[in-house]
């Protein structure tokens, strides 16, 4: 009798110090069991999910809206099945980024996964400051092409210039030899400064972040939230077959890379057209392969031969600086992959992105 009442005592204590901890911790926290039930949830996640103790025991299939995170069900599901951590960045649809971790609960008696523990951490702050960081790195890369693309025509003007005087018959002194060398070695040293700014130092910082093991989908629904106000504009259709989801990759790379494919698919379709956009990943060899198909107004030959090219557009109706395929192709093939293209005029476009797995 005294043993079970010190079972009892125990239990009770166990509770109270779980109770405790549910109660007084500062971290957005949840208990789901292996029903996918609501169990139990910390006071802060209240506050930023809108949760009522009424749902302590619901289903997550009648809450989860609560929780704008659409992938919140099937990643509980992944960690319950193979009793691993699950550990990601997600972004919320009230636009909120929390680093999210999923443990699994396990019951030591029988070893089993009887749940998840659901740890919410706001990161909001330090994605902002991040995406700040990638926007200035980009004008950089911009201005830096600008001011290439803007002084290497002149200076090859000037160039030319010099060759023809050289050779102008009463230009023969000393003294005219001597100032057309003195030009041409200033020139020779402007080159070399704009050498310095736009490829070769430069390029040992261009595109460096590290790797990280990604979700497709959540990459993809990150784009598509920053592309909602185009995509509610022009009534976009976006659909997705997902056959490969996870690859090592830097993040804002491959968020670069999607977000200029989908906001080119949609910024040149017609007007009178609603833009249908298909996204399918699968396997290839060793590559995850991205392709991309559209209903817009379609490339020509002459179109895809130059595509690539910086400050290259395909058409003026629509704003564009003719950067974006430029940085997509260099983010590729930086990486080991390659991209290819296949279009008709009027027919929409189809891209395909190889990247090594």
């Amino acid at each position: 009798m005294n043993l079970k009442n010190d079972q009892i005592s125990e239990l009770i204590q166990l509770n109270e110090d779980l109770e405790n901890y549910f109660s007084n911790t500062i971290i957005p926290q949840l208990f789901v069991d292996a029903d996918l039930r609501l169990r139990k949830f910390t006071p802060p996640a209240m506050k930023h999910f809108v949760l009522k103790h009424d749902y302590i025991g619901l289903s997550l299939e009648d809450i989860k809206e609560n929780f704008r995170y659409p992938n919140i069900i099937s990643n509980i599901s992944t960690v319950i099945s193979t009793g691993k951590m699950l550990e990601k960045e997600i972004q919320t649809t009230d636009m909120r980024w929390y680093q999210m971790n999923i443990l699994p609960y396990i019951t030591r008696k029988d070893s089993k996964t009887n749940g998840v523990i659901i740890t919410f951490v706001d990161i909001t702050a330090r994605i902002k400051d991040l995406k700040e960081q990638e926007k200035l790195i980009m004008e950089h890369e911009l201005l830096l092409d600008q001011i290439a693309h803007d002084i290497k025509s002149p200076l090859a003007g000037l160039y030319l210039t010099c060759d023809l005087l050289k050779i102008l018959p009463e230009n023969k002194s000393s003294k005219f030899k001597l100032m057309i060398e003195n030009l041409e070695r200033g020139l020779v040293n402007i080159k070399k400064v704009i050498y310095d700014l736009t490829e070769s130092r430069w390029e040992k910082q261009k595109y460096q972040a590290a790797e990280e093991l990604l979700d497709l989908p959540h990459i993809l629904e990150d784009v598509r939230l920053a592309l909602a106000p185009q995509i509610i504009a022009s009534n976009s259709k976006i659909s997705q077959n997902i056959e490969v989801s996870e690859i090592n990759f830097v993040r804002r790379k491959l968020r670069s890379v999607l977000y200029n494919l989908l906001s080119n698919a949609i910024k040149y379709t017609p007007a009178d057209r609603k833009p249908d956009i298909k996204i399918h990943s699968y396997q290839e060899d060793r590559c995850i392969v991205i392709r991309i198909t559209d209903n817009g107004i379609g490339m020509g030959e002459q179109d895809l031969v130059t595509i690539f090219e910086k400050f290259k557009r395909v058409t003026a109706s629509a704003d564009g600086s003719g950067v974006g395929l430029y940085l997509v192709n260099s983010i590729v093939k930086n990486a080991g992959g390659k991209i290819l293209v296949k279009s008709k005029i009027g027919h929409g476009s189809e891209f395909k992105v190889y990247l090594p797995l």
